[in-house]
């Protein structure tokens, strides 16, 4: 059976306050894009009144069509050259210690924008020098040099998102393959084992509890250390049904078995999204200590 109505716990209050209004107006002013409206995500409230947002680099429209995402579909402008320092500049001003920069895929670029995220690094770094940089990367279609363009350039975490179990992954990712984004992970710690690696995973897709875990052990057997789980929510009619809402218990029992499995830090929840709270899970992370933390 499909789920068509909102449990209580996934509603969220309409954003609007006065550091919501901030945001926006200097992101609109900066010709910048955000994950957090594009993807319509819920916690753009919380995330933006809070002075943070994640910056979507290389334009607003993506070249794959993935079954679940918000994202516009089509071709893509030129690359602007000018982006990172628009970035670097919306990051000083919004005074963050901890930026969270993706893209949407371009296939249309031989590297796959990986120069273009490298140079948001590098810039952002040489403007605010104290600010970690966490990027969230596409697979690159498995290209190495592309991956280690992005790693020379020393972010402060790699996040590429598995997004779903096997079985359902080329239902809702058709362009993708679940173990060309594992490779990715894999090469990522081979070539720079300081830089830690993230993932992020979507229930409610109609996988099942063992396949989640399964993806969980998966993520673990090629090092990944940091990991967000979170409640798909279909953007429209034209996407993926909801197969199942997952209660806030579920999500403990998640973190829980991440915790078994060595992750350093896993935030499950019904919100929770790949970039929710990310500064708060960098930290975490680097506490000097193998034993797990995790996110309540």
């Amino acid at each position: 059976m499909l789920a068509n109505r909102l449990p209580n716990w996934m509603k969220v209050s309409i954003p609007g306050g006065t550091r919501y209004l901030e945001v926006r107006s200097l992101l609109r002013n900066g010709n910048l894009s955000t994950v957090c409206e594009e993807a319509h995500c819920p916690n753009i409230g919380e995330c933006w009144d809070s002075g943070t947002a994640t910056f979507m680099i290389l334009g607003s429209i993506c070249t794959w069509r993935c079954h679940y995402c918000a994202v516009t579909t089509g071709r893509p402008n030129a690359v602007d050259l000018e982006e990172p320092l628009r970035l670097a500049y919306a990051v000083a001003r919004l005074g963050l210690r901890h930026c969270v920069i993706t893209s949407v895929t371009r296939e249309d670029l031989p590297d796959g924008g990986a120069s273009i995220f490298a140079e948001c690094i590098r810039t952002i770094r040489a403007k605010i020098p104290l600010c970690d940089i966490e990027v969230l990367v596409p697979d690159f279609r498995g290209d190495v040099a592309s991956l280690q363009r992005v790693l020379d350039a020393a972010p402060a975490i790699l996040n590429h998102n598995i997004e779903t179990v096997r079985r359902v992954f080329n239902n809702v990712r058709p362009k993708g393959d679940y173990d060309r984004s594992l490779l990715l992970l894999q090469r990522a710690k081979e070539l720079t084992k300081e830089i830690p690696t993230k993932s992020g995973i979507m229930v409610g897709l109609g996988e099942t509890w063992s396949e989640v875990l399964q993806t969980m052990r998966d993520l673990r057997s090629v090092g990944c250390e940091l990991l967000t789980i979170g409640q798909y929510l279909r953007p429209s009619e034209r996407h993926a049904a909801v197969a199942k809402y997952y209660h806030p218990e579920e999500f403990s029992a998640l973190e829980e078995a991440g915790g078994r499995l060595g992750f350093l830090h896993v935030a499950a929840g019904p919100l929770v999204r790949s970039s929710f709270r990310a500064a708060q899970q960098a930290a975490a992370a680097k506490i000097g200590s193998n034993k797990p933390v995790f996110a309540k």
